[in-house]
C-alpha cells in the first residue's frame, strides 16, 4: 500500500510539473524579447478588426465558435476595444476593454465581466494578458483566471490563444484569429 500511494504520488506530480513547465503556462513574455515584428497595441488593436475562433471545453473538444467585429480606438496611452461577438449557439455578447499603458511594455486592463484590473506585458511579437473573468449566469457565473497570449505573425494577423482555469484546473481554451 505504501508503493502505490508513494508511486500515486510521484505520477501526480510529474503531471503537474509537466502542466507547470512544459506547457502553454511555462512561456514567459521574455521569451519573446528579440521576436519581430513587435506588437504596438496602439497600432494593432486600432481600427476595425474581424476575429474568428473556437472555444474549447474541459475535454478538449471545441464546444462553440464565434466571429467578433472589434473596433479599437486610442487617445494617446488610453484606449477601448470593443468586441460584439456571434456565438455558433445563436447567442450574442459585447465587452467594452478599457486600457492604459503604463509604460512601453506594460499596460492594465478592465471590462465589467473583469474582476479588477487584467495586467498586460507586450514583448517583441507578443502580448501576455492575465486576468480574472466572471462569466455570464447561463455559463454558471463562475470566476476563472484568464491567460491571453497574442502573437502577430508578419502578416499582421494576431493569433490568441488563451486559457481559462478554476482552482488552477483548465476548464477552457479559446484559440483565435484577429485580422483588419
Amino acid at each position: 500500500m505504501k508503493i502505490l500511494t508513494t508511486i500515486l504520488v510521484l505520477v501526480l506530480l510529474l503531471i503537474l510539473a509537466r502542466d507547470r513547465f512544459f506547457s502553454f503556462r511555462a512561456q514567459s513574455p521574455a521569451d519573446y524579447k528579440d521576436s519581430g515584428p513587435g506588437f504596438v497595441l496602439q497600432e494593432h488593436l486600432s481600427g476595425r478588426l474581424q476575429s474568428e475562433g473556437l472555444i474549447f471545453g474541459p475535454k478538449g473538444k471545441v464546444t462553440n465558435s464565434f466571429v467578433a467585429e472589434m473596433v479599437g480606438e486610442w487617445d494617446g496611452d488610453t484606449g477601448t476595444l470593443t468586441e460584439n461577438f456571434t456565438y455558433s449557439n445563436g447567442k450574442t455578447q459585447q465587452r467594452k476593454w478599457y486600457l492604459q499603458m503604463d509604460s512601453a511594455s506594460t499596460f492594465t486592463a478592465t471590462a465589467d465581466d473583469i474582476v479588477g484590473e487584467g495586467k498586460g506585458v507586450i514583448s517583441g511579437s507578443t502580448i501576455k494578458l492575465s486576468y480574472l473573468i466572471t462569466l455570464p449566469e447561463e455559463s454558471g457565473g463562475h470566476t476563472l483566471t484568464a491567460t491571453d497570449w497574442m502573437y502577430l505573425t508578419e502578416n499582421g494577423v494576431i493569433i490568441n490563444k488563451s486559457e481559462m482555469r478554476k482552482y488552477g484546473i483548465k476548464v477552457a481554451e479559446l484559440l483565435a484569429t484577429m485580422h483588419r
